[in-house]
């Protein structure tokens, strides 16, 4: 076995009906003063934020609602927050939503904890953070996994940037996971969380570190589990074994289970905040379309990780099976109605933006990307020009 750390406090409280311990928790964790965060009118039109009132209000808990959380959650908003919940005097977050509602707490957290600095000090890592305010969560959307994560990402309209902080502040005290919550979810919305799942994971096992044996095997199986489920969802978005399984990967997929003992990468991901940043596509289609490339890019540099790939989650065996194993899960995406290349989301782009995205990406050349080959600001370029197609 690698050597390892594994943290994960969140208290998980899973099943129908979980929102209604919502009170009973923050005081569990206490909480006395708790500011909702939200994002468009369906949390109101559902009855959820109503209901989660109505629940603090019986159990003398003080609540304010904050909406108007989008996706790709701005850091302008953020700010808003923070100032909303120093005003009310909130002791407790309380996020409603999926990642981008559940970013958009954490980083109201940190700012409500430390007034005098400017939250987006904290993601360009000119500050760390070191205290915040206890965050909750009632889980809507199973995609992002920040409901067990140490990771929030913001993006700053200003400057079109997308940046995420690590930092065991981020780790929400306790979920409340309810699959019925994501009945109403559009298509789209599902399938980015179906990619955005399996990327937290593969962006985790492919690594050049020699796993350990249960590491790699649990991935393996959570991937093949989502695959699997995820057109179930789609088919029948009410059907309770499928979302509830999409939202149990998405947790584990994002608590760091996955990858202990190696060294991730997350290319993908920084490849797609790029694109995300610049042109605001939604997070799971920005993964769809850059991950064929990176990995058809990368393969040569660990062939036998991507055909124990192939054979473990697609049962493909034999010649060829690194790429073929990488363009069925192209394919896969593809079935899902996800975009996996430029011209199926925002078209084909010039060479200057290819040429920007890349710089953006390498922090103007400042840093090298990834673990399973660390890219270069060139790397990043012909990887963004693959996917320009």
């Amino acid at each position: 076995m690698q050597s390892f750390v594994q943290y994960a406090p969140t208290e998980i409280v899973f099943g129908k009906g979980a929102e209604d311990r919502a009170a009973e928790l923050v005081k569990k964790h206490g909480g006395s003063r708790v500011m909702l965060v939200y994002g468009g009118g369906s949390a109101v039109k559902s009855g959820l934020i109503g209901k989660l009132e109505a629940l603090f209000d019986g159990a003398g808990i003080a609540c304010t609602s904050f909406g108007g959380v989008r996706p790709n959650p701005l850091v302008s908003l953020a700010r808003e927050g923070v100032k909303a919940a120093l005003a009310f005097k909130a002791d407790m977050i309380l996020a409603v939503g999926g990642g981008s509602a559940i970013d958009t707490a954490k980083a109201v957290a940190h700012g409500a904890a430390n007034p005098d600095i400017d939250i987006w000090e904290f993601w360009k890592g000119a500050r760390k953070v070191e205290k915040s305010l206890p965050v909750g969560v009632v889980l809507t959307i199973s995609a992002a996994g920040s409901e067990t994560s140490n990771s929030a990402v913001l993006t700053n309209q200003d400057t079109g940037e997308k940046r995420g902080i690590n930092t065991d502040f981020n780790r929400p005290r306790f979920a409340l996971m309810n699959p019925e919550l994501t009945y109403t979810l559009p298509s789209f919305q599902i399938a980015c969380g179906v990619v955005d799942i399996m990327m937290h994971t593969l962006d985790r096992y492919f690594t050049k570190d020699e796993s350990n044996q249960f590491t790699t095997e649990a991935a393996e199986a959570l991937l093949r589990v989502v695959v699997d489920n995820g057109p179930k969802a789609l088919e029948n978005p009410r059907d309770y074994g499928a979302m509830s399984e999409l939202m149990w990967c998405g947790s584990i997929s994002h608590n760091g289970l996955t990858g202990l003992g190696v060294m991730t990468d997350f290319s993908v991901h920084q490849l797609g905040h790029e694109l995300s940043g610049m042109f605001d596509i939604a997070h799971g289609a920005s993964l769809s379309i850059m991950w064929g490339p990176w990995a058809r890019y990368t393969m040569g540099e660990y062939p036998a990780r991507f055909e124990r790939y192939a054979d473990k989650v697609w049962g493909i065996t034999g010649g060829n099976a690194a790429s073929k194993g990488i363009e069925r899960t192209v394919e896969y995406f593809k079935s899902l109605n996800m975009p996996v290349a430029f011209s199926d989301a925002i078209g084909v782009q010039p060479e200057d933006v290819i040429g920007r995205l890349a710089l953006n990406c390498s922090f103007g050349e400042k840093r090298l990307v990834g673990q399973f080959k660390k890219l270069n600001r060139q790397d990043l370029e012909n990887i963004y020009r693959m996917a320009n197609e």
